[in-house]
């Protein structure tokens, strides 16, 4: 598959959709005394044809 020139696309970050709403879901809330780091680790390869 080969994508149009200039084409883009974009990869987020985020916690799980509507968790703030699900009691199963990983709370979401931060506190006002605690600190909140992440880290996203994005690894690409091309492959010729």
């Amino acid at each position: 598959v080969k994508d149009a020139f200039r084409t883009a696309f974009a990869l987020e970050t985020q916690h799980f959709p509507d968790a703030p709403n699900q009691e199963n879901f990983p709370s979401i809330i931060l506190n006002p005394d605690e600190n909140y780091h992440t880290t996203s680790l994005y690894s690409f390869s091309v492959k010729n044809d």
